[in-house]
């Protein structure tokens, strides 16, 4: 049970009375095994001392704690680390030594209280909290659920609707929220926390404030046939929400177990939940990419350097267009001042209002105040020439696909800009070094390929140069970091690692599609699989211009993977290029809601006649599990290339155990090259790992749970 952690808890004893129990265990005052023995250890002895009245339970450097110790689950999972016996921690500790302990205790909480963090603060008879500090059971996002007793605890306290969405959404509050909804007793400034928190643990001790277990309150619980109805609702949501994952069902289940059975078999139903969803493979999975996303910003042979980032304060965006526009966002929203540049006014115009737009719908969802509005719009500024770029420290260029054009930028940009600052692209398939030709400034080139809509989604592929100096890749990743970006750095190739990777993705869609699958199809099963969209929705959202941009540059580098289709060309000759013409793939009404569009199957049979290819029966009919596995495979092998040719220095940063591991042999791509072609013939690399006997088909509900 040891953890490498070594951490701990202390126990000092003032002369009110009052042991302070305080979690020590470096950053965020996680419980490994080591920190909850001694949790109980401290706990027996404050409750063994005759000085001792009354107990405070807090966390050290601010934070009172982050939950349970994930380092720990590998160690459960493979079966390196023994698992504590069934309810030890959930019964043996938090119900039957601290909430059922004869001396009363209190939480005073700061920072964070996360996970089985909180779950202890709710077993103590009261909390207190600081305004900001945040409150919450993100154990969801793991593939698991509370499992310290948080399923039976928190509904009591905040009611049954309340702790659903907690648990479900894994969304924390802050102690304000907290203050209204019960889950905290008090909330006061932290330096006077633990005074406020000693004196309320000797108020409950006189009977001056209520000695009640949050295990057996009720107050906040509804009728039998209300519960049942928010269970019933429950359920339809997290089935809607996410169809391929069965943990939220469980915890539906479980808390539902306490309410009809009582607190005490809910606390057990959750210990055997907990141990069996542990070792699943959505576990497994999600544990995997929690580690891989912290582990993105550590780039071998550059962040081991000893480099520091250096200070952007201003930052330039070329292009006002949706992407740079999204930039502009994302960058303000995190208090970089920004200059726009567009080449008239009536674009600048547009880029602006682009801008203003993102911020407003911010305002609307209630996520930004008027006044934070007016205050961060204010850092930017637009401009239509580069004499105010001569002070940034960063430009991101972010106009249309154009090689030349952006050659010209990146000459204007030398001449302009100060020899410190970063340039960067945002191109999404063109080679950083021909743009970057007509300059000397190629160790400060790099590329910044952000996704769209670019102030919403959370990734950002830095593409370096064999002459990117190191220290621009630091910058660029303490700017993602700072943007709320997880930034992801790789090598310059055609599509970099995630267009390259999933450029098959649309291609193999196309393929099915004129063998005989139904479009749409297509796109159910995908989403089914688990998909945000399927491959044509998806051609539409991003437009079928963007789309035929990337895809040339894949033709001409690689045309023996490439499936040509003259489905997309004979559609964009009808002006039919996606959901901004309000026809594509689907056809969208004025609320750009996609419909299947019965005139798309006359594109499909003239691309079948001009390619030469017949409707087989067995495409008409193949089934879910082969359309996943068609469309899916190939990405898979493009991803083992890019892998192989060093594009991205580590297996985790493409998250190869989750795509790679869809559970296919190599057999049966070889057996599809056969048949239809090099599209489908496995790269080296996925051949050297079949040989040497590794096991493709482990992780298949890991992609699965991603996706």
């Amino acid at each position: 049970m040891g953890s490498k952690n070594n951490g701990r808890t202390t126990l000092e004893v003032g002369a009110d009375g009052v042991a302070v129990i305080t979690i020590i265990n470096p950053p965020v005052n996680s419980l490994s095994p080591d920190v909850l023995y001694s949790l109980k250890e401290s706990y027996d002895e404050a409750l063994r001392r005759d000085d001792v009245k009354a107990i405070v339970v807090t966390g050290a450097n601010g934070k009172f704690s982050g939950g349970f110790d994930i380092t720990s689950f590998n160690g459960m999972q493979s079966g390196q680390v023994e698992q504590p016996k069934l309810g030890f921690v959930s019964v043996e500790i938090v119900s039957d030594t601290l909430e059922a302990a004869k001396k009363p205790s209190v939480a005073a909480i700061h920072g964070l209280a996360l996970g089985g963090g909180l779950e202890v603060a709710m077993a103590c008879h009261a909390r207190i909290s600081t305004p900001t500090a945040q409150l919450g059971l993100p154990e969801l996002q793991l593939g698991v659920i509370p499992g310290f007793g948080g399923t039976q605890r928190l509904p009591r306290l905040v009611g049954l609707t309340k702790s659903l969405e907690m648990m479900l959404t894994s969304k924390p509050v802050k102690g304000e929220e907290a203050l209204g909804l019960g889950l905290v007793d008090a909330v006061v400034s932290s330096h006077e926390l633990i005074e406020t928190a000693r004196q309320w643990a000797l108020d409950i001790l006189a009977r001056r404030k209520p000695w009640v277990a949050t295990l057996y309150k009720t107050e906040k619980l509804e009728s039998l046939g209300e519960a049942r109805e928010i269970f019933n609702f429950a359920r339809a949501q997290a089935r809607k929400r996410a169809p391929n994952l069965k943990h939220p069902l469980v915890c539906i289940d479980v808390i539902e177990e306490g309410v009809v059975a009582g607190p005490r078999a809910g606390l057990w139903k959750e210990a055997e939940a907990f141990q069996v969803l542990l070792k699943s493979d959505t576990c497994k999975s999600l544990v995997h990419i929690f580690f891989a996303m912290r582990g993105t910003s550590k780039v071998p042979g550059i962040t081991d350097r000893g480099l520091m980032p250096r200070q952007v304060r201003k930052v330039a965006v070329l292009g006002g267009g949706l992407m740079g526009s999204g930039i502009a966002t994302a960058l303000i929203l995190s208090n970089y001042t920004v200059i726009l540049k567009e080449v008239n006014e009536k674009f600048l115009e547009a880029g602006i209002g682009r801008v203003k737009a993102n911020l407003q719908s911010r305002v609307k969802k209630g996520k930004m105040s008027q006044e934070k509005f007016e205050k961060t719009i204010s850092l930017l500024s637009g401009v239509l020439d580069y004499e105010s770029f001569r002070d940034v420290d960063m430009v991101i260029e972010a106009v249309i696909e154009n090689v030349s054009l952006k050659q010209q930028i990146f000459a204007d940009l030398e001449k302009f800009c100060s020899p410190h600052c970063i340039l960067a692209s945002n191109t999404s398939t063109i080679d950083l070094n021909l743009i970057g030709e007509r300059t000397k400034s190629q160790d400060r080139i790099v590329g910044a390929h952000f996704f769209s809509p670019a102030h919403v989604m959370p990734l950002l592929e830095i593409v370096r140069t064999k002459q990117t100096s190191p220290q621009i890749i630091v910058d660029m990743l303490y700017v993602g970091k700072k943007i709320k970006k997880t930034p992801i750095v790789v090598g310059n190739c055609t599509g970099f690692a995630v267009n390259r990777m999933f450029f098959p993705y649309t291609q193999l869609g196309l393929f099915l599609v004129e063998r005989g699958t139904d479009v749409y199809r297509i796109d159910r099963v995908i989403t089914k699989f688990g998909m945000p969209m399927g491959p044509f929705r998806l051609a539409d959202l991003v437009g079928f211009g963007v789309a035929i941009a990337s895809g040339m540059q894949f033709i001409e580098n690689f045309p023996e993977r490439t499936y040509k289709s003259m489905l997309v060309p004979l559609m964009q000759e009808d002006k039919r290029t996606g959901e901004a013409t309000r026809k594509g793939f689907y056809s969208y009404d004025n609320k750009r809601k996609p419909s299947p569009d019965p005139k798309l199957y006359k594109y499909i049979e003239k691309s079948r006649s001009i390619s030469g290819v017949a409707v087989d029966p067995k495409f008409v009919k193949l089934s879910d599990k082969d359309i996943v596995e068609m469309i899916f495979f190939p990405v898979v092998n493009e991803t083992c290339r890019v892998l192989a040719e060093g594009i991205a220095v580590k297996a985790a940063d493409l998250d190869i155990a989750s795509v790679m591991g869809m559970g296919f042999p190599p057999y049966r791509l070889e057996e599809w090259t056969k048949m239809y072609g090099e599209f489908f013939k496995p790269c080296a690399f996925l051949a050297e790992m079949a040989a040497k006997g590794a096991p493709l088909s482990a992780p298949v509900e890991q992609a699965k749970s991603r996706l």
